[in-house]
């Protein structure tokens, strides 16, 4: 990998890092009826982990952008499609959609997950024994296609089992939402667009 590469992806997730806010979690999903202390402890995680940032689509607010609390960790949104490939000079090591969920860079381009339990555009099919994998292994639903940038799977995959579970069981408790976020696009292909 080149520096300027590296560099970018440090710079990117220096800017999620800094942009995580429990102050905008805090008007999110209520907690499920059971009250659990792993799914109090999940929600916590989630919102330190700054889940938020990506999974939840941003909208602009009279301060500028915010987060879409409606589409509370749905992902990209459908209405809004594919993010276009765009070549761009200079400096540029990733671009991304005003939303914060779609991102095209050299990994070609990836999208925000539906982290909602919906059956079949979220998590509803997902073990927690697949959720485990997919954080510790960077692959979708432990065992297929690379998790791509700029998910930080590779500091996520650092929680303790217990942890990762919790935020899992947090996770269970959402609405379920239909949102069917486009797949990923593979380098190969989004080079070759124009």
């Amino acid at each position: 990998m080149t520096k300027t590469f590296l560099a970018g992806i440090l710079i990117l997730a220096a800017t999620l890092a800094a942009g995580c806010s429990d102050k905008q979690f805090s008007a999110s999903a209520s907690v499920g009826p059971n009250g659990s202390a792993r799914v109090e402890r999940g929600k916590y995680l989630v919102a330190v982990m700054g889940c938020n940032d990506c999974h939840t689509p941003l909208k602009m607010g009279a301060a500028g952008p915010e987060p879409d609390m409606a589409r509370f960790l749905t992902g990209h949104p459908e209405t809004i499609g594919p993010l276009p490939t765009v070549r761009q000079q200079g400096p540029w090591v990733w671009m991304g959609a005003a939303t914060n969920t779609a991102f095209s860079g050299p990994w070609g381009v990836s999208y925000a997950a539906n982290l909602t339990p919906d059956r079949n555009t979220g998590l509803g099919i997902w073990t927690e024994d697949m959720f485990v994998k997919a954080i510790r292994t960077g692959k979708h639903m432990g065992t297929s296609r690379e998790i791509l940038p700029p998910m930080p799977w590779p500091a996520f995959r650092n929680a303790s089992d217990e942890d990762l579970k919790s935020v899992y069981a947090y996770l269970r408790t959402l609405k379920p939402v239909v949102n069917h976020v486009p797949d990923v696009t593979p380098p190969a292909v989004a080079t070759d667009q124009h």
